[in-house]
């Protein structure tokens, strides 16, 4: 009897095996690299496409081919290969084969050695990943499947091209104009809850300072400790015990809410920008040069050339735009806004187009949008001012004592630099020329 009971439940096994082989759970596109299998869900996969002609990105990465008109949509274009430090395939005509990828709002190219079919996969049979199953790093794999005598090793595209150094910022809506997605915009601090004994001791701010650098990158150093310690006395105000520790990245973006300086990722007020305005020197020479660092995708630049114009009109400038986010970047200047998304004091450099407005050509050739890693050495001439906001905290201590010290090398004598609203430069070298909600300096 028993035996008929194993018998039974084989064929039961058996039946459930091969139910689970049938169903298809969701789909993904194949594609080879460097001879190996890899698929991507269907469903990030907008078309399929072929071209051989890219628009070269200065100072690009190396895997970054450069940018592409798809149908007047300006995309940046990957190559696996490269990103994964694969062999390139021999080839007999100048064609590359590119998956056209949607990820959330924002579109890549990406290519590839050959592009294969479309698969079913059972979610069931799906293996975590490993390294032995290809030459990349794990962390892009979101699983192994085998089918039809091949193994697939499914990338996880959201990983690959969610890694951005502006992901840590709070997120906010795009404004209508913005046709390449989200942008990122300080967020108001959280209610506080009522206020409870403060325990707090040398130690815990130790942890949370460890905690700040280890989950999202801020280095505490005299920039920012002023801001750091007031936060500090905040947040013990409202945790106790353990709580006042920060065990994840949610509990330390908390932390930092409020630390941004106004408009990060958008484009300035008309306040703010009268407060940038008023901070600016008279300048000596009609020649002006500006460094734009961590410009993300343009807002700001845009905001600082109309009020350097409206403060400078005769001069000629000249804005070094500079951001290590290749996707950000790539299609700044070519952004089509609704007017009523500018701000007042930018719509006289606004001209309209067949889609919408765009900046004047004045405004467009001020500006020089550039890939660069501030960390990798800076070819720069001489400069008037630098825009630095909220960008050295986010550096080691060691970098930001380096850059401190190139800003006040690379500056001429009547410059400044512009820090984030809750940053300051040492006062033995550097004097305030205005504090809150705009943080600029002079050097001594």
């Amino acid at each position: 009897m028993a035996e008929i009971k194993d018998l039974t439940q084989v064929a039961v096994d058996l039946q459930q095996q091969k139910e689970r082989a049938e169903t298809v759970d969701f789909k993904i596109i194949t594609f080879s690299l460097a001879g190996k299998d890899y698929g991507v869900d269907i469903m990030n996969v907008k078309e399929i496409a072929k071209a051989d002609k890219f628009t070269y990105v200065p100072n690009a990465a190396s895997f970054v081919r450069g940018v592409y008109n798809l149908r007047g949509d300006i995309i940046p274009i990957i190559d696996l290969r490269t990103f994964f430090h694969l062999p390139m395939e021999t080839r007999y005509d100048n064609q590359e084969n590119m998956l056209i990828l949607r990820i959330e709002d924002r579109v890549y190219g990406t290519i590839v050695d050959k592009i294969d079919k479309v698969v079913g996969i059972n979610a069931a049979s799906l293996q975590p990943p490993h390294p032995i199953f290809g030459d990349i790093n794990i962390k892009y794999i979101s699983g192994v499947v085998e089918k039809q005598g091949a193994l697939y090793i499914i990338l996880d595209v959201l990983r690959i091209f969610s890694h951005n150094k502006e992901e840590d910022k709070p997120r906010a809506a795009a404004p209508a104009g913005d046709a390449g997605g989200e942008y990122f915009a300080p967020a108001p601090a959280p209610a506080s809850p009522a206020p409870v004994e403060n325990t707090a001791s040398d130690s815990d701010f130790t942890f949370v300072r460890d905690g700040l650098a280890a989950l999202k990158n801020f280095h505490a150093s005299p920039l920012n400790n002023e801001w750091l310690v007031r936060r500090f006395a905040e947040w013990t105000g409202v945790h106790s015990g353990a709580e006042i520790q920060l065990h994840d990245a949610a509990a330390a973006g908390e932390f930092l809410a409020g630390f941004w300086s106004p408009h990060t990722g958008a484009f300035w007020g008309e306040e703010y920008a009268y407060n940038v305005k008023a901070a600016l020197p008279d300048m000596p020479s009609n020649n002006i040069q500006v460094w734009d660092l961590g410009c993300g995708k343009g807002y700001e630049s845009f905001s600082l050339a109309c009020i350097l114009k409206s403060r400078y009109p005769q001069a000629h400038l000249k804005v070094w735009a500079n951001d290590s986010d290749i996707m950000a970047i790539s299609s700044a200047a070519n952004m089509i806004f609704d007017l009523e998304d500018v701000p007042e004091y930018a719509r006289e450099y606004m001209v309209k187009g067949k889609n919408g407005y765009s900046f004047n050509q004045e405004i467009k050739e001020a500006i020089v949008f550039e890939y660069h890693d501030v960390l990798n050495g800076n070819q720069l001439p001489e400069l008037d001012i630098i825009i630095a906001r909220d960008l050295l905290s986010f550096v080691s201590v060691q970098d930001q004592d380096r850059l401190t010290a190139e800003f006040g090398e690379k500056l001429k004598k009547r410059g400044v630099v512009f820090v984030g609203r809750n940053e300051q430069l040492p006062a033995d070298e550097w004097q305030p020329v205005a504090k809150d909600p705009v943080s600029a300096f002079m050097r001594n």
